[in-house]
């Protein structure tokens, strides 16, 4: 399999690398017990108590390793705040990024690690993100082990939100963004796509989108006239199928209207995605709401399709009006050459380690993620380097264990290898 090492690679490690491969080999059960205890710590990101919780434990496993750690209260944008650790100031900047909350709240039934097996657990929060927490905290520990922390400048970013976002996100993002200012590379530790033999070089950023469609309202039975018109409810969908008969067919271009309101009155609560909407089958509907999400690959492509769906809502039908309003959250993570070599750079200490090729995964399998703030400001940036598993999201959410290993290996040779050849 993708993640069983093949011990006879050995001789394509340094001895420095080597002893690396066998002082995260000798912790991995530790690394489990560790994983098990902040699982167990609920951090739905509306428990603030809890995602502080989490963020302390880390903060007491870093400081040992010479970590400076500071939390970045999160009162401002309305969530718990930020875990960030620093340490060092020469060598190549790697700015470490992995996410603390789960979206678990208190009042779900799914509260508790369980292994399952010797190479399974499942629990809220094992594969998204704590248990690429764990193997970016056991990367660390890794490098530290053999001195190689002292060749290099680490931040690492623990972000308490990104589950349920805060507002605004300019604010709850700046200290992110402030550190992939100061950084050379980029790592996240999300899981990736599942598969243990790739890693995510681009993501498509989030944008969310409101239609707000109006008529005027009278009997149904002059709808269609010079005088009343279609009615609010007809220009929302004419909206619709004109944004899937014009759009639909761009690579990596996805939009999804996820909740329509429509009727004579309507209302909306934004905030938790939900309303009310009354109507009568013989009344011209007056207001209808559609919320949903736009997915791209670039900047530049998503202000092409912002103009497009701009233009398609403003050819009214007769008696209506309507109006598209845009909220920019994920930036796209896009594909860079700078990526590409660090993938390749990985890949090679991979299999220089004994497991197999790393190759990029599909951007299309790849939701929204925080390194997406960071991705623009490096050189070069990765995510997917935390465990694989399946769930995530889900009440059946479990990491396969044998990828803790193999993902903090691989992760800790390309910190070590960069940081021996590096020139500013």
């Amino acid at each position: 399999m993708a993640y069983t090492r093949d011990t006879s690679a050995q001789a394509n490690l340094s001895p420095a690398e080597q002893q690396l491969v066998a002082s995260v080999e000798s912790k991995v059960e530790d690394a489990i017990s560790f994983l098990e205890r902040i699982v167990n710590i609920n951090s739905g990101s509306m428990n603030f108590p809890g995602v502080r919780a989490v963020g302390a434990a880390f903060a007491e496993e870093l400081e040992p390793l010479g970590f400076k750690t500071w939390w970045v209260d999160g009162e401002a944008f309305g969530r718990a705040g930020h875990l960030f650790a620093s340490r060092g100031n020469s060598g190549p900047h790697f700015l470490l990024i992995g996410h603390l909350d789960t979206v678990f709240e208190l009042d779900s039934s799914f509260q508790k690690f369980t292994r399952l097996s010797e190479f399974q657990a499942e629990g809220p929060g094992v594969l998204d993100m704590k248990g690429g927490d764990v193997v970016m905290l056991e990367v660390v520990r890794a490098l530290h082990s053999i001195g190689a922390l002292d060749h290099m400048t680490v931040t690492i970013a623990l972000i308490g939100d990104e589950e349920s976002s805060g507002d605004p996100l300019e604010v709850g993002r700046a200290s992110l963004v402030e550190a992939a200012d100061n950084a050379d590379i980029a790592l996240a530790f999300e899981p990736g796509d599942g598969d243990p033999q790739t890693a995510v070089l681009a993501r498509r950023g989030f944008t969310g989108w409101e239609v707000h469609a109006s008529g005027v309202r009278g009997h149904s039975s002059a709808v269609f006239s010079k005088e009343m018109g279609y009615g609010s409810i007809y220009e929302a969908a004419r909206i619709l199928t004109g944004f899937q008969e014009k759009l639909v067919g761009q690579e990596l271009l996805t939009f999804n209207p996820g909740l329509i309101l429509g009727g004579t009155t309507v209302k909306f609560d934004e905030e938790n995605d939900r309303g009310s909407a009354v109507g009568k089958t013989n009344v011209i509907s007056e207001k209808t709401i559609v919320t949903g999400d736009l997915r791209t690959i670039s900047p530049e492509i998503r202000e092409q399709v912002k103009t497009k769906m701009r233009a398609i809502v403003a050819d009214h039908l007769p008696g209506t009006g309507a109006e598209i309003i845009f909220r920019d959250s994920y930036p796209p993570m896009g594909m860079t050459e700078g990526n590409e070599q660090l993938l390749d750079m990985l890949s090679q200490a991979s299999t220089d380690a004994g497991y197999q090729p790393v190759r990029a995964g599909d951007p299309a399998d790849a939701g929204a993620a925080d390194i997406s703030f960071a991705a623009g400001r490096v050189t070069m940036a990765l995510d997917g380097l935390g465990m694989t598993g399946d769930g995530t999201h889900t009440t059946t959410e479990w990491a396969d264990l044998k990828t803790l290993p193999m993902q903090t290996i691989r992760t800790a040779l390309l910190m070590h290898r960069i940081a021996a050849t590096w020139v500013k």
